[in-house]
């Protein structure tokens, strides 16, 4: 079997369910290791199904052919010791680290609720620990260990909400500041052969979406409601094929439309379909990859 990945050694973060789900079992397919993070351990722990245990033994069967498995570890993205942990232990097993995919990230429960921000809760700023504070603390450790080697890819996942405005302060302003700390961190990483960019989701087929489309799609921003659905799977294909991309180095620093990537790639959703980029409805890419800009200002 095809194992571009063979040798490779993965984490992605956010992992129980979801696009981190999809994203960790393509990675193992194609040969990978992939350290399974999340904080659901058990089932029941959380209202939706799912637990870094029951995704690390989907990738492990997944992963089969190709030599590709799954490792679960419960982690809290936020949590700057058990970060600090996760990553001390994949260096000691491992001694490398190719692909960082951080995922993580924690959906308010009034997310879709039409208030104003006022009006929603201070505990809302969990948003912001979750999903940024977590991409600083993985993207800072995986460093340590990418920069020595000279190699590495630290992909964050975003979305349309950086530029045009989806559910609510916090998420647009956390989901903005996600793609400038990806592009700003390949400033920095370029001299040390590692990548360092993000991926603009579309609407997501995760079982929190499913689950929200059923319940609250009327609350929910039309175009969101009207785009082409991806599985969960599909941003893990493009991750696959960034990862094993000779001149990834070109594309550091840069915010890319997942369905757009695909479509360069040749990649395909698992059911054979082409999913289509919302540029024209959701909104552009602000920042270029840093090999095509003077990003320095000189």
């Amino acid at each position: 079997m095809n194992a571009p990945l063979a040798g490779k050694v993965a984490l992605v973060t956010g992992a129980s369910r979801g696009i981190g789900k999809g994203i960790a079992l393509v990675l193992a397919e194609q040969g990978a290791t992939v350290y399974v993070t999340g904080r659901t351990v058990k089932e029941g722990d959380y209202y939706l199904p799912g637990t870094v245990g029951q995704t690390a033994g989907e990738c492990d069967e997944r992963g089969r052919e190709a030599g590709g498995r799954g490792i679960a570890v419960a982690c809290d993205a936020a949590d700057e010791a058990a970060v600090a942990a996760l990553f001390a232990r994949v260096e000691e097993e491992q001694g490398r680290l190719d692909i960082l995919v951080n995922n993580a990230f924690q959906l308010s429960d009034d997310l879709l609720e039409p208030k104003g921000f006022w009006e929603k809760p201070l505990s809302n700023l969990e948003m912001w620990e979750a999903g940024v504070k977590s991409n600083y603390l993985a993207a800072w450790h995986a460093a340590k260990i990418m920069v020595p080697q000279g190699s590495g890819l630290i992909v964050a996942i975003s979305g349309y909400a950086a530029v045009t405005y989806t559910y609510g302060v916090i998420f647009g302003t956390s989901k903005s500041a996600v793609d400038r700390m990806a592009r700003d961190m390949a400033i920095e990483l370029e001299p040390h052969g590692v990548a360092s960019l993000a991926i603009w989701q579309g609407l997501t087929l995760t079982e929190k979406a499913k689950d929200n489309l059923a319940k609250m799609g009327d609350k929910m921003t039309a175009s969101i409601t009207s785009m082409q659905g991806s599985s969960v799977e599909h941003p893990g294909r493009v991750i696959a094929a960034l990862a094993t991309d000779p001149e990834i180095m070109k594309r550091s620093g840069g915010e890319f439309i997942t369905s757009e990537l695909a479509m360069e790639y040749g990649i395909t959703d698992v059911d054979g379909s082409v999913i289509q980029s919302a540029r024209a409805t959701r909104g552009s890419p602000i920042w270029k990859p840093i090999s095509e800009v003077d990003y320095r200002g000189k």
